[in-house]
């Protein structure tokens, strides 16, 4: 995979009105890994990509009502499929991380990219979500100089007591070795 313009090339691309732009001087030296499900522990469906472009039926199911008011979006998500999709360019500040700190500084979505993994924190994660996320991940440290093994955390990292993804289940040795 390779990045241009801020975008990963030869996957699908939805934009997601969930960003602006990062403060100047916040140079990306963070990758966060995160895990979704909507409805939790349901897979396979778009619930997610409607989520982040705004366009979720908030009536599909009672666990949306708590989601009605919050816009978010990461700046990629890894379906079960291996399906990689980016919703916000690189350089751009996506809303990901909420109240969180990493080495000091706080608001990690200023220096950050989010990296959604279909799943939740209590399920194993797919073989090909490993692999294409080792791949993109490879192509993020390439582009980005400051984005190194040290500089990866879980969202449960730099939001403690606040999340848990990705979760238990996450195999993080398996994950930076194929890094």
């Amino acid at each position: 995979m390779e990045v241009k313009n801020n975008r990963l090339q030869g996957i699908k691309f939805l934009e997601s009105p969930n960003f602006n732009d990062r403060p100047k001087g916040s140079d990306i030296s963070l990758l966060v890994i995160h895990s979704i499900s909507l409805p939790p522990k349901t897979y396979n469906t778009n619930h997610i990509e409607k989520f982040f472009l705004n366009e979720l039926d908030f009536s599909l199911h009672n666990f949306y009502k708590e989601l009605q008011d919050i816009k978010v979006s990461s700046h990629i998500l890894i379906k079960r499929s291996g399906e990689v999709i980016q919703f916000v360019p690189f350089n751009k500040r996506a809303w990901h991380a909420g109240v969180s700190s990493f080495k000091g500084k706080g608001d990690c979505n200023n220096f950050s990219i989010g990296i959604e993994l279909e799943g939740s924190d209590d399920d194993i994660f797919e073989d090909i979500q490993y692999d294409q996320l080792s791949l993109v991940t490879s192509s993020l440290i390439k582009e980005y100089a400051l984005i190194n093994k040290d500089n990866i955390k879980g969202h449960s990292d730099i939001a403690p007591g606040r999340k848990t993804d990705p979760g238990k289940m996450f195999d993080w040795n398996r994950y930076l070795n194929n890094v």
